[in-house]
């Protein structure tokens, strides 16, 4: 993948509800294999300016994958780009197996008969994908007796047989314990070795472990940029944070 192929560029990205500026001509660079974090106060605008690179709410400015202008797209054409999303709740189909989700989401060009039926054969694509999120023995398993951190996974497997290049995670690790806070970055480290990805979050001892570069938002701008160190000496990020400039790097009152 070359870097043209895979970066996101967001130029003057700007967002506006009856009035009131959401997103404020956000400038944000990700390149291909990073995997950014994206941080701020509640009503900052991360979860919008998402929303708009994937074409669920309209916007003004630029948002290009690649070569590929993504403002104005229908969702359903932004998706067949190579870009894919995760909310907050995992959108499974429960009562189908781990197997026949991974099916469903891989297949175009596909009978309905041969992606739900039981096969021995498994294909390339799917099994590459069960092994990456770990679900490989639950393949047969119904997703819904997955456990909370196993179903985050099996979203993000949904994604990677769809062939996704850009990732756009709504806090994935929301309601996970350690051991699966701890399995999901290494999953996203593994998958930003190929792809771009880009997490909305607010569990700091989970950005310090596995952010790569962190973008803060604030009241709809991009207020500090950098690596966690960086951010987190930035006199901005911690007047923003904790009401005044200390000079210490923010800790745990950071939330997104």
């Amino acid at each position: 993948m070359s870097e043209t192929a895979g970066g996101l560029q967001i130029r003057g990205l700007r967002v506006v509800f009856d009035g009131f500026v959401a997103v404020d001509g956000v400038d944000l660079d990700v390149a291909p294999g990073d995997l950014r974090f994206l941080i701020g106060p509640n009503g900052a605008g991360k979860t919008t300016l998402v929303d708009a690179v994937t074409g669920l709410v309209k916007a003004t400015g630029s948002a290009r994958f690649g070569e590929q202008e993504l403002l104005g797209r229908d969702v359903h054409r932004i998706a067949r780009l190579g870009v894919g999303r995760t909310f907050q709740t995992a959108a499974l189909f429960e009562e189908l197996t781990v197997l026949q989700n991974l099916d469903i989401a891989a297949g175009a060009g596909r009978s309905p008969w041969t992606m739900l039926r039981r096969r021995g054969a498994v294909p390339d694509d799917v099994a590459q994908a069960l092994e990456t999120i770990g679900l490989t023995d639950r393949r047969d398993a119904p997703a819904g007796t997955l456990a909370h951190g196993q179903k985050q996974w099996l979203e993000i497997g949904m994604l990677l047989v769809q062939n996704a290049r850009l990732l756009l995670l709504d806090e994935p690790v929301a309601g996970m314990s350690h051991e699966e806070r701890e399995a999901t970055g290494e999953l996203l480290g593994k998958v930003a070795s190929d792809r771009t990805v880009v997490v909305i979050e607010h569990d700091m001892d989970f950005l310090r472990r596995f952010a790569r570069t962190v973008t803060v938002l604030h009241a709809g701008k991009v207020l500090s940029e950098g690596t966690v160190a960086q951010v987190q000496a930035d006199p901005k990020v911690q007047e923003v944070y904790l009401g005044h400039a200390t000079g210490e790097p923010v800790a745990q009152e950071v939330e997104a």
